[in-house]
């Protein structure tokens, strides 16, 4: 090509390049709900186990903690923060153990007396009337008397803080100052975040917004703020994760680019050839952007990475260039082994759309989507702009005495046979369980995080993270009903002390049918006000004081009973709408537990209902969930392999052939498994990624190594490609292998391995290594 068009080509790449990048920049919206890389539930615990990591009340819960020099000014900027938050909308609960007015929605007032249980068993007469008063009479002379005045004349019985005690935690802290305190001397708070408990994004902005919030506080210069709960855990695993990522990336990158520089000693060659990459991810993303509202940053942190094999293809080209043939040629020849590797390649990630899961079906159109559009760059474009000069890495001295020693290794045919025999010994022998199906194994938290947050877990009473009981019934007034029935078990065990705590829903809101029984149960006007009056006989109240009070029983008498759908409009109500839910024509309700001590007595507890209520174990449920997701993987997988065996035997027009190339692959990935087991390493979904992403390039290697073309100079031309290929791969993921976060570690050990197993093996089972003896 002549030199005005090799830049005018080069000039409408970048310019396609640019209004790619231009579209992605604009278009592209970034998703951090990890369960998009979840499996679809099957069973309905699955289901509730989804529902609950990312919008339960115990996934969504931010446990504070706040140091200062006093406990006064503790409790001050406790009470602070709650007042800044109470108004966020990024917050739907923000409890600290005051008792806050401005939460209670006005329209509501009236409906204490059909919540509140006092009528269950105490008539508003003239003997309760005259206790409570007098009771106030002594609150008035109490340090509580400035918030008292503001109530009594509308609540005298004070059923707004009963109220508000059986609305707190079951088991809650001491109160000092107002507020929660810890034995530690630490103002202790709960919030409840809007977002996702599984949004790592959206939870590190409600951090964020408290930490604000904390900051612009008087004197909270000298205090401090502790987090602690699944959202600030997540968000932790993110950031640190992302650091590594980003770090290990940037010295990857720089030892890439050198190693590059040192192998062809060309920097313009090194540019060009980075542009099929480039073309590689902005395809991707744009394929992505097209077939899918939102793209998960996992699917672009993880889709970079298996495009590792893509850049393998550049790498052929510059290194099996001859000198005085210009670079159209070079890849002629190696296209056919360069278009058998992609589909093969692209066979394999196939397996990742056919798991069912939207979070690797975007990997895999991200990865085929990628490789195709590198391969096709490669064989139809990098030629034509490559410079014509080069120089033939086939007359390196070093290259010439390192085929002679390739060539000298001894390859006896037991190779394969002992490997696999060793193999299958390590596997049998390995110890520990083979998969990993606990999920919190893959993001450890430093054990002081751990002790932090069971200690203020068990300071707050907060609901256990593990367990739920799952109530069912017909409708949600059939539900509240059922948990109404079961409440009287619920504090006999409690006290017993099998559980700290049973929250249920009715709690929060008595059924209808209750409701209805207290207002029937309260007086009317003139009998009230009958009572009223002989009850204040001699106390100093005025005679009106408490005309609101008698306002609201009249209200309450006439008021609808309130239904789940509208408490739920207001803050009180948020909590509730998160424990009721409609499945399958029928209602769900959900009881936390806290504090869980004897599982046994918890399970007859449920058992007692005869099916209504069950305990939902999240921990054994994202087990089955995971096994369920894994063995789905598999069965892709195995249709995968199949079609590979015959995309490779279709391609060489040989059984033969196809073994060389085959064999090794096969035998390595096992080998892989077998070293990772013997060392005690559980098996997980990113091993398996891995894995695929190691036999990718495995693959390369033993398909270039098959080739026998007779030419000494073409065989050392394929080695140093090779050997370029293998180093810049053990660079990246040998430094992924060292990395503190489980699920980096495990990409860059398994592909490590897998490049070393690889490149071993496809030399060791090279059926034309011998006819390079011949210069």
């Amino acid at each position: 090509m002549r030199r005005g068009a090799r830049w005018l080509l080069l000039a409408v790449w970048l310019v396609v390049l640019a209004a790619l990048a231009v579209v992605v920049i604009q278009r592209l919206k970034v998703s951090t709900d990890l369960r998009d890389f979840m499996p679809a539930a099957t069973t309905a615990d699955q289901r509730l186990l989804m529902e609950q990591v990312g919008e339960g009340p115990g996934s969504r819960l931010l446990m504070l903690a706040i140091r200062a020099p006093s406990d006064e000014q503790a409790a001050a900027l406790s009470q602070g923060l709650a007042q800044a938050l109470h108004g966020d909308a990024r917050y739907s609960q923000v409890v600290n153990g005051s008792f806050d007015t401005t939460a209670l929605d006005p329209k509501l007032l009236p409906y204490r007396y059909l919540l509140s249980n006092t009528l269950d068993h105490q008539p508003l007469d003239e003997a309760y009337l005259a206790d409570q008063l007098d009771q106030r009479l002594d609150d008035l002379s109490s340090p509580a008397a400035s918030l008292l005045k503001t109530w009594l004349p509308r609540d005298p019985t004070l059923e707004i803080l009963k109220l508000a005690e059986q609305w707190a935690p079951a088991k809650s802290p001491d109160v000092r100052e107002g507020v929660w305190f810890s034995a530690d001397h630490e103002a202790l708070m709960l919030v409840q975040t809007q977002a996702p408990g599984f949004d790592p994004d959206a939870q590190a902005k409600a951090i964020d917004g408290i930490e604000q919030a904390f900051r612009a506080l008087p004197q909270s210069a000298s205090a401090s703020l502790i987090f602690s709960g699944p959202g600030y855990f997540s968000v932790r695993v993110a950031t640190q994760t992302r650091q590594q990522a980003e770090w290990i990336g940037n010295i990857s990158t720089v030892g890439f680019i050198a190693l590059l520089l040192l192998a062809y000693r060309s920097f313009g060659s090194l540019v060009l050839s980075a542009l099929p990459i480039a073309s590689a991810g902005l395809a991707g993303i744009g394929v992505l952007i097209l077939s899918f509202p939102q793209v998960h940053g996992i699917t672009l942190a993880f889709g970079f990475t298996l495009l590792g094999v893509a850049q393998e293809y550049p790498i052929r080209v510059l290194s099996h260039r001859r000198a005085g043939e210009n670079a159209l040629a070079s890849v002629r020849d190696l296209w056919p082994l360069l278009l058998t590797a992609i589909a093969s390649a692209c066979i394999a990630y196939l397996a990742f759309y056919a798991s069912g899961v939207k979070g690797l079906q975007q990997l895999a159109a991200f990865t085929i989507t990628g490789l195709l559009v590198a391969g096709l760059t490669t064989r139809y474009a990098l030629p034509h702009i490559l410079p014509d000069r080069v120089r033939d890495v086939a007359d390196m001295p070093w290259l010439v005495k390192a085929r002679e020693r390739v060539d000298r290794l001894p390859r006896p045919r037991w190779v394969p046979a002992l490997v696999a025999v060793a193999t299958v010994v390590m596997l049998v022998v390995a110890p520990g369980s083979f998969w990993q199906n606990n999920l919190a194994a893959l993001t450890p938290l430093p054990q002081d995080l751990l002790q932090q947050d069971a200690r203020l877990r068990g300071a707050l009473g907060a609901p256990d993270v593990r367990y739920l009981l799952v109530l069912q019934a017909g409708d949600s007034q059939a539900l509240l009903r059922l948990s109404e029935s079961m409440q009287g078990e619920a504090d006999a065990l409690v006290k017993r002390g099998a559980v700290d705590a049973i929250e249920l829903p009715s709690r929060y809101l008595s059924s209808v049918d209750v409701q209805r029984a207290r207002q029937a149960r309260l007086p009317d006007a003139a009998t009230l006000r009958a009572e009223l009056g002989k009850a204040t006989t001699g106390l100093p109240f005025r005679s009106d004081l408490f005309e609101p009070f008698l306002a609201d029983v009249e209200a309450a008498r006439e008021l609808p009973p309130l239904t789940p759908e509208v408490f739920a409009q207001s803050a009180l109500g948020q909590r509730l709408a998160a424990m009721l839910m409609q499945r399958d024509g029928h209602a769900l309700g959900l009881a936390t537990l806290s504090g869980v001590h004897d599982l046994a007595a918890v399970e007859a507890f449920a058992a007692s209902s005869h099916g209504a209520m069950r305990l939902l174990d999240l921990k054994q449920a994202s087990e089955s969930l995971v096994q369920a997701y894994r063995t789905r993987i598999l069965h892709a997988l195995m249709v995968a392999s199949l079609l590979l065996v015959i995309t490779i035997s279709v391609a060489l027009r040989s059984l033969r052939r196809a073994w060389h190339v085959l064999a090794p692959m096969t035998l390595a990935t096992f080998l892989v498994l077998a070293v990772e087991r013997i060392v005690g390493v559980e098996i997980s979904l990113f091993h398996l990624v891995a894995l695929i992403l190691a036999a990718g390039l495995g693959l390369h290697y033993a398909l270039f190594f098959e080739r026998d073309t007779g030419d000494p100079a073409e065989q050392r031309r394929t080695l140093h490609a090779t050997l370029v290929c293998v180093a810049s791969a053990l660079l990246v993921f040998g430094m992924l292998a060292w990395s503190a976060i489980p699920v980096l570690r495990a990409i860059g050990l398994t592909v490590a391995l897998g490049v070393a197993f690889h490149f071993c093996l496809s030399i060791l089972m090279a059926p034309h290594a011998a006819k390079s003896d011949a210069r």
